[in-house]
């Protein structure tokens, strides 16, 4: 394991507040401040310094300078935002400590939700494309008045550019390490005075950075994916506006991270696959012809097919004493159309004597999963979703208001497989929020707010089906209930030094009930392993985020974000097993008590920091350092990471129409882990060590550098 720094990253952290406060205290005056962010996952759009929870965004240009073409290579920037991988690309987030890390067998309910241009791709990460995408919100804590059951931990919200009035078209090139090539293309205009367009399309691919010395390949973990995005913008008239959009995805990654020897040479004779083909749209309508109210509604329908396979003994046939050979391959189907009206008030419409604005909404959503596991087990999960939801805004006096929010949600699922198990399961839940804003100045804002999420429950399909034939399966099993979290966290948001220093820090603690957790139980009489999701009795977390960004002057700014996070169970005692199908591996142990201990992929500390400098009028060069506490792998194994740090640079010469960017990530060539688990006593998985317990992991991005190039006329 390389170490590239000495010191500590909260040394690097200090280091860089330090200066970027020096600059504070030298540097000469922009000549323009930070630009105003408008948040639009919420009931209303509204300013970033305004809304009473912690809140990331990032924008068209923050998502360029980092080179990132899908949402796993944004999320470092955020605090207390992590992912698990175990694919092609970490499409499992957790924020704030919670948050699934796989899928196999059972379907799961989401604990972040993620919309993309309305539409719920909630569970689909893949989709996650940044193609034209003007902006990615990532809200931290419960938002179980606007978006309820998928977003007990919070919401990830990424909005493509709109169409615009004048014709404009954008062409990008990249070509970079491990013969990564990419080209994608954007162009905008009006047909009409009422009708504007929008398209935008690229290919992207890459060989990957694993090496397969068995098959003499190097491209087994490779990058091929194709986006197409559309939308058209119609305004008949003032009053109404209309939106379409169009989207497709097609995704046919490989997938052969793991090595017997910790290593990025694989030795798998059948490597696997990370794919996915999504067809999608949404329609939008806004009608302001009452001086009432304005209504506004959103349709969207997503169809998408995944598929994701791999060589479950990482080896060739011959490489063990026996002739074994495994694989595992998951086909699935997921089918979702969602529906969201809802009214708004407007200043002629405003309660309790002109101080208060309203919303109420209705929302609805049918979504049907069907399951093909190696075409010997097939299973169908269908839910609906049906809400209703209102918030109130209240002017108490000129500078607090007070925000109150309640959702009314019902839930009704049913699932079936091909082993004739059957269960359903309803149930009736509730979110909402309660926040306090205190304009303590004209430029800074003091919040407090408590919010309350929840996590439906359900039933482990497959352990119904094994428990005739498996004495380790209890019939406590078959079932876990809803998760309860609720939230207090208290803020401050503001701008100072004529806007060119923005900043937002929020305390929190978070107290859950009946705490989903995910649990396996190994059968030694056939290798195999039943997963499933059980209760703790409870966690809290408790933390802290700190967001800067300063624009000492007009050819200098700095950016920094740092997360502290401590997530712990409360009274819970696992399983007799180690975690495996989440992990791909265990054993039977003796019961362990997790009381106290940190939540799996819950870092205590995360950084990101960094600056751009104008060095010459059209030259720009960014540099950025992230890091990442240790965490665990699994909640039912002690093995952990390693803490790293990542430096990144960009260099960027700005033409007239034109620029092209030198670009490195990970310039120390940090190994670090994406993913990992633990093979214990003699269940291993290496037989060259006799099947010793070991640690296995997923590698990180390693060292790599890049061009790209973008034209627009």
């Amino acid at each position: 394991m390389k170490k590239q720094f000495p010191t500590h990253p909260i040394a690097w952290s200090v280091s860089l507040a330090s200066s970027l406060f020096a600059g504070i205290a030298t540097a000469n005056t922009a000549e323009t401040g930070l630009e105003e962010v408008v948040v639009t996952a919420q009931l209303r759009e509204t300013n970033l310094l305004e809304l009473p929870s912690s809140v990331t965004v990032l924008d068209e240009s923050a998502i360029d300078a980092r080179g990132a073409a899908n949402l796993d290579q944004l999320l470092n920037m955020a605090p207390n935002v992590n992912f698990s991988s175990g694919a092609s690309r970490g499409r499992f987030v957790q924020i704030r400590g919670i948050g699934e890390r796989s899928q196999f067998i059972d379907p799961v309910n989401p604990s972040v939700g993620l919309i993309i241009d309305g539409i719920d791709f909630t569970g689909l990460g893949l989709a996650a494309s940044t193609l034209d995408i003007d902006q990615v919100e990532i809200l931290r804590g419960p938002q179980g008045t606007v978006y309820g059951a998928n977003a007990l931990a919070g919401l990830i919200n990424m909005t493509s550019a709109a169409p615009t009035s004048e014709s404009t078209t954008k062409v990008s090139a990249e070509l970079s390490e491990y013969n990564g090539q990419s080209l994608s293309a954007a162009t905008s205009g009006s047909l009409s005075d009422a009708l504007g367009y929008r398209l935008a399309a690229s290919k992207r691919k890459s060989d990957g950075y694993t090496e397969n010395v068995y098959l003499n390949r190097d491209d087994t973990s490779n990058i091929d994916e194709s986006v197409l995005r559309g939308k058209l913008a119609y305004s008949p008239s003032d009053d109404l506006k209309l939106g379409v959009t169009l989207f497709y995805i097609d995704v046919d990654n490989g997938y052969d991270a793991f090595s017997l020897y910790n290593t990025r040479e694989t030795q798998s004779d059948q490597p696997g696959w990370d794919r996915q083909e999504t067809f999608a749209g949404a329609l939008t309508a806004q009608w302001s012809g009452n001086e009432n109210f304005t209504l506004e509604g959103t349709l969207s329908l997503a169809d998408s097919d995944t598929e994701y396979g791999y060589d479950e003994d990482w080896s060739y046939v011959g490489f063990h004493s026996w002739e074994y050979s495994s694989t595992d391959n998951y086909q699935r189907d997921k089918d979702n159309i969602s529906i969201d009206l809802r009214a708004l008030s407007t200043e002629e419409s405003k309660l309790f004597w002109d101080r208060s604005h309203w919303v109420v909404g209705l929302y609805g959503r049918t979504e049907r999963e069907d399951l093909n596991r190696n075409q010997s087990f097939r299973s169908t999960f269908d839910t609906e979703n049906s809400a209703i939801y209102g918030q109130l805004s209240t002017e108490i006096t000129p500078a607090i208001n007070l925000i109150t929010g309640l959702r009314l949600e019902r839930r009704e699922a049913d699932y079936s497989d091909s082993y004739n198990i059957d269960a359903d399961n309803g149930e009736n839940l509730w979110g909402g929020n309660i926040s306090l804003q205190y304009h303590y100045t004209g430029n800074t804002l003091l919040y407090a707010t408590v919010s309350r999420g929840y996590k439906a429950g359900g039933v482990n399909g497959r352990i119904i089906s094994e428990s005739t034939s498996n004495t380790e399966i209890n019939s406590d099993m078959f079932e876990f209930d809803t998760e309860q979290l609720l939230n207090y966290e208290l803020g401050i948001k503001g701008s100072w030094l004529e806007n060119r220093l923005q900043a937002q820090v929020a305390a929190f603690y978070q107290d859950r009930d009946d705490v989903q957790a995910k649990v396996s139980i190994f059968n030694p009489a056939d290798y195999s392993f039943s997963d499933y999701l059980a209760n703790a009795a409870g966690g809290s977390t408790t933390g802290l985020e700190v967001e800067l960004n300063y624009q000492a002057t007009d050819a200098l700014r700095f950016f920094a974000s740092a997360g502290w996070l401590n997530a712990e169970f409360k009274d819970y005692e696992s399983s007799s097993h180690v975690d495996a199908r989440d992990d791909y591996a265990g054993t039977v142990l003796a019961a362990v008590d997790l009381d106290g201990r940190d939540i799996a992929h819950a870092p205590n500390y995360q950084f990101f920091t960094g600056t751009e400098i104008d060095l010459l009028p059209n030259l720009i060069l960014r540099l950025e350092l992230e890091g990442k506490d240790e965490f665990y792998f699994s909640n039912s194994h002690d093995e952990k990471s390693t803490a790293y740090e990542l430096v990144n640079a960009r260099l960027t010469y700005q033409g007239d129409n034109w620029d092209v960017a030198l670009w490195g990530r990970n310039l120390t060539d940090e190994d670090y882990y994406v993913r990992g688990f633990y093979f214990s006593n003699q269940y291993g998985n290496n037989p060259a060590n006799g099947y010793a317990p070991e640690p296995y992991y997923q590698y990180g991005e390693p060292r790599i550098a890049g061009v790209t190039g973008t034209y627009t006329f």
